[in-house]
């Protein structure tokens, strides 16, 4: 059940490791990405191994599972090790363009905020809902300038809730990121330093 485990885990690396690009930003964190979610599955495989062999042959101090144990849990704790500036370098990736979109979208917000306050503007829905027939025949002046005004102020709430839900998006994304990805990189290296270690020693 183990080397099932191991070898699902070698599979999953295999599917993206066929379409090599390592020039390319996108594939290298594809990989880094794949292998971090799949490590934990390949620790539980090596645990699995580990337990099933110190349970069979408790007198023996390294069997052949161990040693297989021990270079597998080593490999994976040094490809993990060397993936970490990749990730690390996502993160920044991610943080600049959530930047970049966050201060778009601020850009937006405030030009609309100017030009509400621009009474041409104003002039200019009164004329377009006069045509539309959007304001009633009867409507005074004061009436008019209302109406445009409050379709104003629902659009300047509409772009805030856009830009708030867009930096509360951003807010999770990095961290699910950081914490799933990179932190967990870094406790599975801990983990499989420890079982490799465990496993000979």
């Amino acid at each position: 059940m183990g080397i099932t485990l191991v070898v699902l885990t070698a599979l999953q690396l295999i599917g993206v490791l066929v379409l090599w690009d390592w020039g390319s930003e996108p594939f290298r964190q594809l990989v880094v990405e794949r292998l971090i979610n799949q490590s934990p599955m390949a620790l539980i495989g090596l645990l699995l191994m580990y337990l099933s062999s110190r349970l069979e042959d408790a007198s023996e101090a390294r069997t052949p599972i161990l040693w297989t144990v021990c270079l597998l849990s080593g490999l994976l704790a040094v490809l993990l090790t060397a993936s970490l500036p990749i990730a690390f370098g996502g993160d920044q990736i991610l943080q600049q363009q959530a930047d970049q979109q966050l201060a778009a979208k601020k850009g937006q917000l405030e030009m609309a905020r100017q030009q509400s306050r621009d009474p041409a503007l104003l002039q200019q829905l009164i004329r377009q809902a006069e045509a539309s027939g959007q304001v009633p025949a009867g409507a005074t002046e004061a009436q008019k300038t209302q109406s445009a005004r409050a379709f104003i102020d629902r659009q300047l709430s509409q772009l805030e809730e856009q830009f708030k839900q867009t930096e509360q998006t951003s807010k999770v994304t990095l961290s699910q990121r950081r914490y799933a990805g990179s932190g967990g990189a870094i406790v599975l290296i801990i983990a499989f330093t420890i079982l490799c270690l465990g496993s000979v020693l």
